[in-house]
């Protein structure tokens, strides 16, 4: 939506009455029990805007609270946020340190005045590697726990910091431990190891929303997600940009799909964007796999092997190396609070 439109007076009583009435509509239907959402796209978005980088995390804190919001009014139970990646701290000292700052800022204004979790009865509960952060932050941390602890209507998971290979690794040091403590046979299966996760006490994973238009997961809930029920939606706006109405789509679109077909999963509006864009690349690639000299490797092996059937005296046709350009993106992973 224009900026100007949110000058007009009474615009943000009547778009907080919107979200509130869309909110307790989509509530009377199939809606997700747990969303997880990788806020990407903060810094990307204070470049392209000429501002500062600590200005992008800012308002990607806004965002976040925004869209928490129409979660918990549509009736989400849990909500699962990429605040802050482990890899992170291998950003500059500068953009950490005003990182670290910014989560003391926001959480200790959460714990003066709290209107979200009050409001919404949300339970705060940080996930991650704990050893890692500054005392300091930590203190407010765990005050921000230990204030939200009785709410019970619904659960915000803030990952700070976090990364799924390292929450994996600590469930399974957990499970071992245990089992070498316990004197009776232990059998460990799947459903042991989620009860071990950082999630292992709220719902399954329904949906995992990715701003930025990246297609990757950038080790967030890689457990979690695999299940057949997660549907894993990208989203080409970047963090900052995303608004209440876009998170209103994609959570007509899961309630849509659930309630006629049974599956999250289904031929959505958001699935089939990602369908066009991996065919166009399909596309665009074609003359080259079909080219004699950029043979793919299926096909290269497949020519050779029908070759070598019908005269085995003749040898096979050496590999022909080809360069490949990669592109990489910067994952603004966390930044929760910032991000």
């Amino acid at each position: 939506m224009s900026d100007w439109i949110s000058t007009f007076p009474g615009y943000r009583q009547l778009f907080a009455t919107g979200k509130k009435m869309f909110g307790r509509i989509l509530s009377t239907g199939p809606v997700p029990q747990h969303v997880g959402i990788i806020m990407d796209g903060n810094r990307r978005y204070a470049k392209s805007h000429k501002l500062e980088i600590k200005e992008g995390h800012s308002l990607g804190f806004d965002t976040m609270a925004n869209i928490l919001e129409l979660l918990y009014e549509s009736g989400v139970k849990a909500t699962t946020v990429y605040a802050f990646s482990i890899e992170n701290f291998n950003r500059s000292s500068y953009e950490v340190k005003w990182l670290m700052d910014l989560a003391k800022a926001k959480f200790t204004q959460i714990n003066q005045n709290g209107l979200l979790c009050r409001d919404y009865g949300v339970r705060i509960k940080i996930l991650g590697n704990l050893s890692l952060l500054p005392p300091d932050v930590l203190k407010i941390l765990h005050e921000t726990e230990e204030i939200t602890k009785h709410n019970t209507r619904a659960v915000l998971n803030v990952c700070f910091p976090y990364t799924s290979r390292d929450e994996m690794t600590y469930a399974i040091k957990n499970i071992v431990d245990n089992a070498t403590r316990s004197s009776s046979s232990s059998v460990i299966d799947e459903s042991t190891i989620d009860k071990y996760l950082y999630t292992g006490d709220v719902q399954p994973l329904d949906l995992l929303v990715r701003t930025s238009g990246t297609f990757r997961l950038s080790d967030f809930l890689l457990w979690q997600s695999v299940s057949p029920d997660c549907a894993v939606v990208f989203v080409d706006k970047l963090w900052p940009e995303f608004s209440p109405w876009d998170m209103l789509k994609i959570l007509i679109n899961w309630s849509f799909n659930k309630y006629w077909y049974g599956n999250a999963c289904g031929n959505g509006v958001n699935s089939k964007v990602l369908v066009e864009k991996e065919s166009k690349m399909v596309e665009e690639a074609e003359p080259l796999i079909s080219g004699s000299k950029y043979n793919s490797g299926f096909k290269r092996i497949r020519s050779e092997d029908d070759e070598d059937d019908e005269n085995s005296d003749i040898s096979s046709s050496k590999d022909v190396d080809t360069g490949e350009d990669t592109v990489t993106s910067e994952d603004e992973g966390g930044a929760l609070l910032k991000k």
